[in-house]
């Protein structure tokens, strides 16, 4: 029993929705609209992700706007990236 795309938590993005992010996870700002996804953090070794961590990177640097990573990507690719890691 693997991980699957629907149980990825969304929610509101709000600063005081950090506590609620389970062990292992981390929340995640995606799209025009900031839309908060909550992620396995094994993802951060997945090639694919990493390339998406790596556009973070020169775009925002170290100064994400909604105060936790935020990835310069559509929610649609997002999804579509996210939807092939295990």
């Amino acid at each position: 029993m693997g991980f699957r795309l629907r149980s990825i938590i969304r929610s509101r993005a709000s600063s005081s929705k950090a506590v609620d992010v389970p062990k292992g996870y981390l929340a995640v700002y995606v799209g025009e609209k900031m839309k908060r996804f909550v992620i396995p953090v094994s993802y951060l070794n997945q090639t694919s992700f990493q390339e998406l961590l790596s556009e973070a990177e020169e775009q925002f640097e170290y100064d994400h706007p909604m105060g936790g990573l935020t990835i310069p990507c559509k929610e649609d690719i997002f999804l579509d990236i996210t939807s092939h890691l295990n």
